[in-house]
């Protein structure tokens, strides 16, 4: 399995619509920030807008086929660009969607906004491996037309469901919403100019086998080496390949896969923390007992019995630290 399908089966990801808006300048929308374990997103169908860079800076313009996510999670401001005061927004609920509108007519902005939901704690290990926030332009371009177009047809099929209010209209704006996600992160990885980030690194020719090998098989006992060696580099160059691109060690993000994975099994409750510690890696329990704890703030034993109360994993702190893994000393 691919590692991008690998990963969406270890954290599904739902997608939902929230709002079409069909605005004419002056306008202006604030969003943010949204629920803890959200990702917004934003598709402009017609038009042009300016995005409020949240960490600060120049803001990013934001054209007809540009999607934006915005991992971080933000309150973030939206804009025509002319720096009027707004016209007043108005609401209208249909049965599968919500508009927004405005009285003007200058400058027409249409705009799909919605929002990718991950269950936590996969949400922060998510939102660490992908950047602030991720732009991509969908259609045909030279170099990458298959994925562009792919999600540019996506797009305007979720523009032909919000036209109306068509019989299952809700599922399939929320199935194509979903599916966005991953079309937006398959064209971002294949872009020469990935961000920093899981992206980047997966996108690397010869750095992606390795993301592969460790999401395919994270229960082996990998080590450094033998992922050089598939990488076709020295140990040195890998290692420093994973800081550029990743900010983080191979280590850091096998265990990351690893603690994910099991996280998942802890919540069958049949399975006991052996079976568990053995399924991702860990040839003792008691060293798999101090590595969750490390990773996710509290024990195999407390997860199994919070996993059975959402609202409170969501509470949950991880902590930034990781212990080395057994069997992979040499990672």
């Amino acid at each position: 399995m691919d590692w991008l399908s690998r990963l969406f089966e270890m954290m599904p990801v739902r997608g939902r619509l929230d709002l079409r808006c069909s605005y004419g300048a002056p306008w202006r929308i604030e969003q943010g920030p949204g629920e803890a374990n959200e990702i917004p997103y934003h598709a402009v169908l017609v038009g042009s807008a300016m995005l409020e860079n949240p960490a600060g800076g120049r803001p990013l313009q934001l054209k007809a086929g540009d999607i934006a996510l915005l991992p971080s999670n933000p309150r973030h401001v939206m804009h025509d660009g002319s720096g009027a005061a707004p016209l007043k927004a108005r609401n209208r609920a249909s049965l599968n969607f919500t508009i927004s509108e405005n009285p003007g007519s200058d400058q027409r902005l249409d705009l799909l906004c919605g929002h990718f939901a991950i269950a936590p704690p996969h949400d922060r290990l998510l939102r660490h491996y992908l950047p602030p926030i991720l732009i991509v332009s969908a259609g045909a371009r030279a170099g990458q037309p298959d994925t562009a177009e792919q999600l540019a047809g996506l797009v305007a099929l979720m523009r032909v469901e919000t036209t109306d209010d068509h019989l299952g209209g809700r599922a399939m704006l929320n199935a194509l919403s979903t599916a966005m996600f991953t079309l937006v992160l398959r064209l971002a990885s294949e872009a020469g100019n990935a961000p920093r980030g899981l992206l980047a690194l997966a996108g690397h020719p010869r750095l992606a086998p390795v993301v592969g090998a460790m999401f395919n098989e994270p229960a082996r006992p990998w080590t450094l080496p033998e992922f050089a060696q598939l990488a076709n580099m020295s140990r040195a160059t890998l290692a420093r390949q994973f800081q550029e691109k990743l900010g983080r060690s191979p280590s850091d993000l096998l265990t990351d896969i690893r603690m994910t994975l099991a996280a998942n099994e802890l919540r069958k409750s049949p399975i006991s923390t052996g079976a568990v510690a053995e399924a991702v890696g860990y040839l003792s329990e008691a060293a798999f007992q101090r590595a969750f704890k490390s990773h996710m703030g509290i024990t195999p034993a407390q997860w199994r019995k919070e996993a059975q109360n959402p609202a409170t994993i969501d509470d949950l702190e991880l902590a930034e630290t990781t212990e080395a893994m057994p069997g992979a000393d040499d990672v």
